[in-house]
């Protein structure tokens, strides 16, 4: 039986190895979404995905796959880290609504409608104009409600993501951001856009990724806690959990491609690439621990922290990803449910 608390992290994005797992494992991770898509396009995702399958098998001892809320409880039971399959865009799904239904199949989980620019869905947080959601992107909220993909806004421009929540019948996250009360970044969330998502049962992942935060590469565990401190006196405590952004490993060429426009056009994000310096104490997934540390040091009730760590992700999770009875629909073609999608649909 593991005795140490359910630890799950919102977001990571890092550069897929053993020794990366084996951090992760040490760091006694639970869970993860990890992103498994940003700028390709169908068949470049699909063969990611098919990648992650491949790890499944090959590292079977430190990792395995996470379709529900219990495949994490027995990744933690196991001592194993459930991967939670997700992506940072909307881009694979190219114009067809149903490859939605396509990648749900193969286990992704968590989608996020636009990675900082336009797509077809909506704009993202660095476009000149934020145009709000187009009418592909309420039928593509429409069928993620439905199959039970969580919705992201991390990356979302603020008036798409306004848009989003409205459009939504089933709540939110913002897997991985910052209070922009705390540092102007256009990243960075209000207060005003962190209660939006809070009010309407959604959930907010603190990031840690030292571009967000007030001090940079030189933050502290304790600027850490400051931040998730101020995003617990927005959201209410049970609305809050981790979404480090970890980038471990990942090369120069890579933050270069993250800042280009569909990965290979304009600069749109401004600045010089450069391989972030990650907060000291909490600079690998191996330093989850020294944050429990931290909590306590501070002076948390061991309640707030097991929440922080993973239990409010996890009960979070089991509501979003339940799938709604339209889902079950498409999923059994019968005659009878044909019927009954189409006066669904009329």
């Amino acid at each position: 039986m593991n005795d140490a608390p359910i630890t799950i992290d919102g977001l990571i994005i890092s550069r897929w190895s053993r020794a990366v797992f084996e951090d992760m494992v040490a760091g006694g991770l639970s869970a993860a979404n990890c992103t498994c898509s940003v700028w390709e396009n169908f068949r470049d995702t699909a063969e990611a995905m098919a990648g992650w399958r491949r790890r499944f098998i090959e590292h079977a001892d430190l990792i395995r796959p996470v379709e529900t809320v219990e495949d994490i409880r027995a990744a933690h039971r196991e001592g194993r880290v459930g991967i939670i399959l997700g992506w940072q865009n909307l881009s694979a799904i190219e114009d067809r609504i149903d490859f939605l239904d396509f990648f749900h199949a193969l286990g992704l989980r968590v989608a996020q409608l636009t990675y900082n620019t336009r797509n077809l869905v909506g704009s993202g947080c660095w476009e000149s104009r934020d145009g709000g959601l187009s009418d592909f992107g309420r039928h593509v909220i429409g069928r993620m409600n439905e199959l039970g993909i969580l919705i992201d806004l991390s990356h979302v421009g603020a008036t798409t993501s306004a848009e989003a929540i409205e459009e939504s019948v089933r709540p939110v996250a913002y897997t991985h951001v910052a209070p922009r009360a705390l540092k102007n970044h256009p990243r960075n969330k209000t207060d005003e856009e962190l209660r939006a998502v809070a009010e309407r049962g959604g959930f907010v992942g603190y990031a840690s990724y030292p571009a967000f935060l007030p001090s940079g590469g030189d933050a502290t565990l304790d600027e850490i806690l400051n931040g998730f401190e101020h995003m617990i006196g927005v959201c209410g405590e049970e609305a809050v959990g981790i979404g480090t952004d970890f980038t471990q490993d990942q090369p120069l060429e890579f933050f270069e491609w993250l800042r280009r426009d569909k990965g290979d056009g304009a600069l749109c994000v401004p600045g010089r690439p450069a391989v972030p310096k990650m907060p000291e104490g909490l600079a690998r997934m191996s330093d989850y621990p020294n944050l429990i540390r931290a909590m306590e040091q501070r002076g948390w009730p061991a309640a707030r922290t097991e929440r922080i760590m993973g239990l409010n992700w996890l009960r979070f999770l089991e509501e979003a990803w339940t799938p709604s009875t339209a889902a079950s629909i498409v999923a059994s073609p019968t005659p009878e449910n044909h019927t009954k999608w189409r006066k669904t649909h009329a």
